[in-house]
């Protein structure tokens, strides 16, 4: 694709004819016309394939159960364009470290296992077996089982990451980083402190049923389309949604179904949000004690006045613990700590109390907005505070409904994935499997990063992703990737992951989602679990690109029988039939009763949710409230010292987590670049700079580190002053690793404190 750089405000609506052309142009590119309009229709489907995108639910109502974004994904991974040995024997891995993260994965799909020769600094062809039995080798020779990190994606599947973990498990180790550590780490240790349960309570077809939705810190046009839908059909039948983001989107105000065609072939849209309010990065916590603060105050004079109060008295008294702490807590913040961290007016904050006041079901809604903050366990908690007053807990159309990211993120955890995993499960494990699992506490992916830059890792095995680029400070990250004796990607496209190899590294093509995984047994379908505890079947249909490739799952079997042999499992029998791993998982995770029956479930089967049955797993078996004070400042900084700007990193809506299928940035008016620094216009003329001009970006963190990044456009944007928006993975290079969240460990990319100057550049790098 050839991309021109422009910015032109974008002045329709989200969806409509712009993502109907959108998707047109990513289908013909893929070079598999016909066969990838044939794989759309089967997105989401009862024997189809699960979307390789997000984790939003599936509705089974719709003729197309795709978005835009959903379609990029299936015909960027259906492509023809591939990656041969011949390509690697073209580049040096120096020479490709030099180009655009874009051009990398443009490039198609990897069709051989690979390894990397260091004499010439490429990556030339290697057998399935040679490439086990290297990794055999070098496990083998570790010191000890902690010398290994296991990452995980959050698009491999539940079989793949079951036997992943049991796999690392049976080697003794508990260092399992995954990308949950870098997303909603947060929002499932503040849920399991408040109710016991770290997902969502809520289901899909409660979004019909809502009076109200709160939406916090997400941008589902870009990050996760199909809820555009939901929330359009809500507000169509009257429920009010209140937005709470630091940027204007688009996709929170209009749109434009792209499954009607009326609102295809004209300008006709629906609103979303009733009301919008942009609070400051970090500011969401002291918006919501805002709020409570209000409400609290119009209960008491309801008391007073002898009427009964706003809250649900009985609720409480029967379910919840904590709450005369917490209205210590609201009383002793005061108006002007709220406005200043919030960045909204109190007049605001009333009126969105009021809305919640005049609905009977409320839902509130939260992505990254929240969860990449220091203080996104406490901010959270406050959003499970405002929703416990008024027993907005177990009762359709009520909830709590954190949106995941990548489709399976959720049921990677389910399966295992966790640094910290519980008691329960390993007793299970033990029991099923007669073996004794460790106990302590593993790595998760900062504490990985640095276990490596201290020389303490000699192997790491990432079961997909692209850790390179979405983990945080770059340069320290590049220089911990390829600390390792042994580092081996598994991998669907080339990466820039790839580029940082180990002393060894290694490789391995894998299958993608939509295509057909034949093993010895016959064709073999997986699992994944959505944002509501959903669990789908997904069998891929399209002919892999290489007979070279193979499954995650026969991957992972593969590994584990050339380390392990059969001495706890037979591995390669797991690796020809699936079923008999969904037979353990039935075994030894707690909702999975015929699990194998139950796969033919039109739409899937539901996990459950004590926490939505009131069933509180917490200490005293009640839900908590937190009492936690508002931070004395969004970034601690020493001395009181107070950045210029807040930086957060973002997607563009050509980019999918570390994927970039484009250099558009449609509904934000961005095209042909994206080194672009979004900025409030008011801030860009106090600092004598114009719309179009470079700065260099550098972050304040006194630890002795340079942190910079150069030659950034300014776009004006309506943003709250002193409040910056960029894309990564091209800002990561700002996120100290030492900066995370208070319990979570991930880094607090939406919060970083910076300053901007003129950048020395006065030409705009040449687009690769």
């Amino acid at each position: 694709m050839k991309f021109k750089p422009a910015i032109k405000p974008y002045t329709g609506a989200a969806g409509g004819w712009g993502a109907l052309e959108s998707t047109t142009r990513y289908v013909f590119d893929s070079k598999k016309v016909l066969s990838n309009l044939r794989n759309l229709m089967r997105v989401n489907k009862g024997r189809g394939f699960d979307c390789p995108g997000c984790a939003w639910g599936d509705d089974n109502h719709s003729t197309f159960s795709f978005c835009e974004n959903g379609a990029k994904a299936v015909t960027w991974e259906a492509t023809r364009k591939a990656v041969e040995p011949e390509f690697f024997a073209k580049h040096s891995v120096s020479t490709l470290r030099e180009q655009s993260d874009y051009f990398l994965e443009y490039q198609g799909r990897i069709t051989h296992p690979m390894r990397y020769d260091r004499a010439t600094d490429r990556y030339r062809p290697v057998s399935w077996e040679a490439a086990f039995a290297l990794i055999a080798e070098h496990i083998k020779a570790m010191d000890n089982p902690n010398q290994i990190e296991l990452y995980t994606s959050g698009r491999a599947s539940n079989e793949a990451s079951y036997l992943y973990q049991v796999f690392g498990r049976m080697l003794g180790t508990n260092n399992f980083p995954d990308c949950s550590n870098m997303c909603h780490e947060a929002s499932g240790v503040a849920l399991k402190q408040s109710i016991g349960v770290g997902k969502g309570t809520i289901r899909l077809d409660d979004f019909e049923k809502a009076d109200a939705i709160f939406v916090f810190g997400q941008n589902p046009g870009t990050n996760h389309p199909r809820m555009l839908h939901s929330l359009r059909h809500a507000a169509d039948r009257g429920a009010r949604v209140v937005s709470f983001n630091t940027l204007r989107e688009r996709g929170l105000e209009r749109f434009a179904d792209p499954q009607k065609p009326l609102e295809v072939i004209t300008t006709k849209a629906g609103r979303i949000s009733s009301a919008y309010y942009q609070p400051n990065l970090g500011g969401d916590m002291a918006a919501v004690r805002g709020m409570v603060k209000v409400l609290l105050e119009r209960h008491r004079l309801k008391l007073a006045a002898g009427e009964p109060g706003l809250f649900d008295q009985a609720f409480l008294d029967q379910n919840c613990e904590g709450v005369e702490a917490y209205f210590d807590a609201v009383d002793a913040t005061s108006w002007d700590h709220i406005v200043s961290q919030s960045g909204l007016s109190e007049q605001e904050l009333r009126e969105a109390a009021t809305i919640y006041e005049g609905a009977e079901r409320v839902i509130c809604t939260w992505a990254m907005g929240l969860t990449q903050h220091k203080h996104s366990v406490p901010t959270i908690r406050e959003v499970v505070n405002l929703q416990l007053l008024f027993g907005q807990l177990g009762k359709p159309g009520a909830g709590l409904c954190p949106v995941r990211g990548h489709s399976n993120v959720q049921g990677n955890r389910t399966m295992g994935i966790d640094e910290k995993a519980p008691a329960a499960l390993m007793d299970s494990l033990a029991a099923h499997f007669n073996f004794t699992p460790p106990r302590e506490k593993g790595h998760n992916t900062v504490e990985a990063l640095e276990a490596m830059l201290r020389g303490e890792v000699k192997v790491l095995i990432a079961l997909g992703g692209n850790l390179a680029a979405a983990a945080p400070d770059t340069d320290r990250t590049a220089a911990a990737l390829q600390a390792c004796d042994l580092s081996v990607q598994i991998s669907t496209k080339l990466n820039r992951s790839h580029l940082l190899p180990g002393k060894d590294a290694l490789i391995l093509p894998t299958l993608g989602r939509t295509e057909l995984d034949m093993q010895a047994t016959g064709s073999q379908f997986i699992t994944v679990e959505d944002s509501f505890s959903m669990v789908h079947a997904s069998e891929g249909v399209g002919k892999p690109i290489s007979d070279m490739q193979r499954s995650e799952t026969a991957i992972v079997c593969g590994i584990a029988d050339a380390v392990l042999g059969t001495q706890y499992l037979d591995w390669m029998a797991l690796a020809a039939d699936y079923n008999l791993i969904r037979n353990h998982i039935e075994a030894t995770i707690p909702g999975f009763q015929d699990f194998n029956a139950r796969c033919d479930i039109k739409g899937g089967f539901y996990l459950g949710n004590a926490a939505a049955e009131l069933r509180f797993n917490t200490p005293g078996n009640k839900a908590h409230f937190s009492n936690a004070p508002l931070p004395e400042a969004v970034i601690p900084m020493p001395d009181g010292e107070k950045a210029p700007f807040t930086l957060q990193s973002l997607r563009s809506h050509d980019q999918y987590n570390t994927t970039i299928y484009g250099l558009d940035d449609r509904y934000r008016g961005v095209y042909g670049q994206r080194e672009v620094l979004f900025i409030h216009p008011q801030d860009m003329a106090a600092l004598d700079l114009k719309e179009g001009e470079l700065v260099d970006i550098e972050t304040i963190w006194h630890d002795g580190v340079e942190r910079v990044v150069t030659g950034f456009k300014l776009v004006s944007y309506d943003i709250p002053r002193g409040n910056l928006a960029a894309y990564y993975p091209e800002t990561n290079p700002l996120v100290p690793m030492s900066s995370f969240g208070d319990g979570t460990h991930t880094p607090t990319s939406k919060s970083v404190p910076v300053v901007i100057r003129r950048s020395e550049q006065r030409d705009l790098r040449r687009i690769a």
